[in-house]
């Protein structure tokens, strides 16, 4: 059974900084590509960043280039997501995601504000 569980998110002023993690289990986890999408109110879920399993490369829409960057450590199954100069825009419930086993699992979530 995947599991994958979201922590880190908060209130934060514009061009602050947040770190978001993502624990998972029931899956290989240096096997799996690991992605961060989130979802603002009224608006479609985005893809934010991934990491490609094995190899570390890594990919990211192009309105967090620069200022997100993924990661994860292998020996304690986690991913991470680290937001910088954080805008109003990147507002929004945060999610872990991942395709193991094949299939579409998700975190539960995590709230992201960033405003003033």
């Amino acid at each position: 059974q995947v599991q994958l569980v979201e922590s880190g998110g908060g209130l934060v002023q514009p061009g602050g900084s947040l770190r978001l993690s993502c624990s998972a289990s029931g899956f290989t986890f240096s096997s799996a590509t690991m992605s961060w999408y989130r979802q603002a109110p009224g608006k479609e879920r985005e893809l934010v960043a991934v990491s490609i399993r094995f190899g570390g490369s890594t990919n990211y829409r192009d309105s967090v280039k620069g200022r997100f960057t993924i990661s994860r450590d292998n020996t304690k199954d986690m991913v991470y997501l680290q937001m910088n100069s954080l805008k109003p825009e990147d507002t929004a419930v945060y999610y872990c995601y991942t395709n193991a086993w094949g299939l579409d699992s998700w975190g539960q979530g995590t709230q992201v504000t960033v405003s003033s």
